[in-house]
């Protein structure tokens, strides 16, 4: 082969290489797939290029000498990536699967704090994304150019649960039209108001996101920082001062080449600045919640349960085989987010026997043992008693109500509106209360339990006042009329539903008032007025 051949083909292999890795962008570790996939194809390209002349002279395979090698080297990597595979599996490695998270035995009553209105989640995702869609079609000076992006990470936002997603650009030509800027804004909704903002960035633009085509796409932009790391599922965030940030963990594999994944180090990016820091997992900031993916923390109790008595164990006998149940939900709990999920035999009855708690930024995770209603059991309860009005449940939260395990979840329609509220007690499901407010759902879930004896804690949770009042006010809450009191010699302000208590109007202030009420951080329910 000439010369001048040999090296016009080294340069079309350097090209095809150069733009098959800013295509993929595989990382550069013996640990992915993508890697070894990069490298197979350039020797499969390499070889036919040095084995082209060979070709059309007519020579047969086992005579092309680069053919020869370019088989063998094919077929060596085909062997180890297989073999990897193989000797990182759970057939050989079953124990080392179990151990990959610690579980912790909790206790309800000490570890779960009674519920405050205040920081219940009321809306799942679909709920979020309605009104985040919602939001952006009343912005007449953005519609156009930009849409909502599908993520909307659940974070603690200033002692909140919110949602927050970016912008992205609606399409290549508006991207192309935009790009000099960037993105102005994101959504932020607070899930326990339904309150759904779009914030407008004031200190410059987001210029690295999901939605950018060329360097400035985060994935790329990520890569060429570090090109060793495998990266996981990446999340939008706020920091406290409502700066936006990538949170982008960093795949470990702690079993062969490829098994065992959890999570050794996160990088945070600036969405705006594209500036760039990378924490091992134990210095992650406080700020931080969703370092490991709701789907990761599943699989890594699944391979805890499952794996529990061994691999043989796990397909044949099944003894003791414990998992996860179809679904999950959030948990706001001491400034992270926490995965809550149900337990259950991998016989796949419609009971389980606990349920767990996994933290998103630590991986922390305990489990409480609680023989009960499987999740989609309480679903079908709570929508058996609204069957009338069809609506559907979304998937439970869970609630300590009264010191007793409670499935926590709203019924929406047809169009995904929230409509009423329902509770479920996790140990009998046939117990359901329903309200159209949370505070109404709970009187009448706490009245339940009394009724029926259920929970000796229920009895303490309603207090009553009496007085004079001081000060009365009326205010509109998600649309909806109340009244504020504040009772003389009282630190308190008692919120008034006129809905419920359309006698509210008649009182002024110096009147006497006789009140029922339910404690929370910031006002107190009425749930009684005399």
């Amino acid at each position: 082969m000439r010369a001048r051949t040999k090296v016009f083909l080294a340069f079309v292999a350097v090209i095809a290489a150069a733009v098959y890795y800013y295509v993929t962008i595989p990382a550069v570790n013996i640990h992915s797939s993508g890697f070894w996939m990069f490298i197979l194809s350039l020797v499969v390209v390499l070889t036919f290029l040095c084995s082209a002349r060979s070709f059309r002279m007519g020579y047969p395979i086992r005579e092309i000498t680069p053919m020869k090698i370019g088989l063998i080297l094919a077929s060596i990597l085909i062997i180890i990536y297989v073999a990897g595979g193989i000797l990182s599996s759970p057939i050989v490695n079953a124990k080392k699967y179990h151990e990959l998270m610690a579980v912790e035995e909790g206790t309800f009553t000490e570890d779960i704090a009674e519920v405050d209105y205040n920081e219940i989640p009321l809306l799942d995702k679909s709920s979020a994304t309605l009104l985040g869609n919602r939001k952006m079609g009343s912005l007449i000076d953005m519609v156009s150019q930009f849409e909502v992006s599908p993520l909307y990470t659940q974070v603690n936002f200033q002692g909140k649960p919110v949602r927050v997603t970016p912008l992205v650009y609606a399409s290549p030509i508006k991207w192309l039209t935009n790009m000099s800027e960037g993105i102005p804004a994101y959504i932020m909704i607070d899930m326990t108001t339904q309150n759904t903002e779009c914030v407008r960035l004031q200190n410059g633009y987001i210029k690295y996101s999901q939605s950018e085509y060329f360097n400035r796409n985060i994935y790329r932009h990520l890569r060429f920082r570090y090109p060793t790391y495998i990266f996981d599922q990446l999340s939008f965030e706020i920091d406290e001062e409502g700066t936006p940030y990538w949170i982008c963990p960093v795949k470990k594999f702690n079993i062969g080449l490829f098994g065992g994944q959890t999570i050794g180090k996160v990088v945070l990016c600036n969405a705006i600045t594209g500036e760039t820091d990378c924490y091992d997992i134990a210095d992650c900031p406080q700020w931080v919640d969703a370092v490991y993916s709701a789907d990761l923390l599943i699989e890594l109790y699944d391979y805890y349960g499952v794996y529990m008595n061994g691999f043989f164990n796990s397909i044949l006998s099944q003894k003791g085989c414990l998992q996860t149940t179809d679904g999950y939900n959030y948990l706001a709990m001491k400034d992270d987010v926490w995965v809550y999920t149900g337990i259950t035999s991998v016989s796949g009855d419609e009971s389980n026997v606990g349920f767990v708690l996994m933290n998103q930024r630590t991986m922390e995770a305990k489990y409480y043992a609680c023989p009960g209603a499987e999740e989609y059991s309480a679903m079908n309860s709570a929508e058996g008693q609204v069957q009338n009005l069809g609506y559907r449940s979304t998937f439970p939260l869970l609630l300590n109500v009264a010191e007793e395990p409670t499935y926590f979840m709203a019924l929406k329609d047809g169009a995904g509106l929230v409509k009423k509220y329902a509770m479920v007690n996790i140990k009998k499901y046939q117990n359901v209360a329903i309200g159209d407010t949370v505070a109404e759902c709970e009187k009448a879930y706490i009245n339940l339990l009394k009724t029926n004896g259920i929970s000796s804690g229920a009895a303490a949770v309603g207090e009553s006042v009496s007085g004079i009042i001081e000060t009365i006010a009326p205010v509109v809450l998600e649309g909806n009329s109340h009244y504020y009191v504040v009772i003389s010699g009282k630190d308190m302000i008692f919120d008034v539903s006129v809905g419920e208590y359309p006698q509210i109007v008649r009182y002024k202030e110096g009147d006497t008032i006789s009140l029922e009420y339910i404690g929370g951080e910031q006002t107190q329910t009425v749930t009684g007025l005399k």
